[in-house]
């Protein structure tokens, strides 16, 4: 009911992403129907931002964008992509003075990004329409990367510090240290 709310919080507090982008879709099949979960994520692994659409066109792919840059209020140095083409179109109208890299394996960072979702959604045996998957989603991303900080190189006492903080801002935003 309030995850909404608390990932907005989340986004609002978290550190400015990072200026490279990488940007996927991938395939959610809702109620026997294809649709496209978009994804964007900066070059640390943190979402940026999610969409679900029906379709997967220059028109899908210039929404995404708009939707992108509204809530992130700035322009990336470099987006990374695969090779779609509607990404391309998208961004010669949208991004034209941005650098567009497409390459099979420069984009891993979003393709990696989606196992997570992929994970949840068996659990929760699939989404049941284009407005549950999109509601979840996007209130799912900022709170499992709040609560997953990045391990890789990091002391186990750092990461226990880590932790902790980001359980007080969880408490803070949630209200719980005004209810004890």
């Amino acid at each position: 009911k309030f995850g909404q709310q608390y990932a907005n919080e989340l986004r609002r507090r978290r550190p400015r992403p990072g200026d490279k982008w990488h940007l996927d879709e991938v395939f959610l099949t809702i109620n026997g129907k294809t649709a496209y979960l978009w994804r964007a994520v900066d070059q640390h692994g943190t979402v940026l931002d999610i969409l679900v659409q029906s379709r997967r066109n220059k028109h899908a792919a210039k929404r995404f964008f708009r939707k992108l840059l509204k809530g992130c209020l700035y322009v990336p140095r470099v987006i990374i992509t695969d090779k779609l083409a509607s990404y391309g179109a998208a961004k010669r109208e949208i991004l034209p003075g941005v650098e567009h890299r497409q390459h099979k394996r420069l984009n891993n960072r979003a393709e990696n990004s989606h196992q997570p979702t992929r994970q949840r959604e068996r659990t929760m045996r699939r989404f049941k329409s284009l407005g549950h998957a999109q509601r979840f989603l996007s209130a799912f991303g900022p709170i499992r990367d709040h609560f997953c900080p990045r391990r890789h190189r990091r002391k186990a006492d750092d990461y226990r510090q880590e932790r902790a903080q980001r359980f007080r801002v969880w408490n803070e935003i949630t209200g719980v240290h005004l209810a004890a």
